[in-house]
């Protein structure tokens, strides 16, 4: 998660009644913004996104991605598109840790994983947040997709969750090491990532 987001429009919410958010993030320094729209009916979450940011190389990129969950909040279909270019990624799973791409081919390199964590937005930490449902000092490792922006590729990668609190989790990389405290909301989607990303107040 090294890719600048940032200053757009602010988060609020469209007629509470749709189950309908609008959420925007922006960067702890440098371009960039995000512009989220997630719509929720019985459990099950779709989210549609703009990304724009710089990666860790200087390259401008703009993103739009797509993500459904079930009512589980297990992760059934995800796509990504590089707009002004033809990359695309595009996977889906069956909610049980079995994945394959857009013409059914299986992906066995990404067995067991039910979330993912795509490296330029916060959104998808609140995914493991919801489904693990964790009691306050319980903790669980768990494997993801990981999709990495702009080059859009995946790997498998293990993380952990702790709740530290009703509204605060800690997130940690069982790879890299790296660990941040995350705040979040009533809806589960984070209001701080430490050095990386910051929410945008309601306007």
């Amino acid at each position: 998660m090294k890719v600048l987001l940032a200053h757009g429009r602010g988060s609020r919410m469209l007629r509470p009644s749709m189950n309908e958010l609008h959420v925007a993030w922006a960067p702890w320094s440098g371009p960039g913004h995000e512009h989220l729209v997630l719509r929720e009916v019985s459990g099950a979450l779709t989210a549609h996104s703009t990304v724009e940011g710089v990666s860790d190389q200087g390259r401008r990129f703009s993103l739009r991605y797509f993500l459904r969950t079930d009512s589980a909040c297990r992760v059934r279909e995800v796509e990504l598109a590089l707009l002004g270019s033809d990359a695309r990624l595009s996977l889906r799973s069956d909610g049980a840790g079995q994945w394959s791409d857009d013409k059914g081919r299986s992906q066995p390199e990404l067995d067991g994983c039910i979330d993912v964590d795509i490296s330029v937005t916060p959104f998808t930490n609140t995914l493991p947040i919801r489904r693990l449902g964790l009691a306050p000092d319980a903790s669980d490792d768990i494997a993801v997709v990981y999709l990495d922006v702009p080059s859009l590729s995946t790997r498998r990668c293990r993380q952990r969750y702790t709740s530290l609190g009703p509204a605060l989790y800690l997130f940690e990389s069982l790879e890299t090491g790296f660990r941040a405290e995350l705040p979040v909301d009533p809806a589960s989607l984070v209001l701080d990532y430490p050095g990386l990303f910051r929410r945008l107040p309601p306007r």
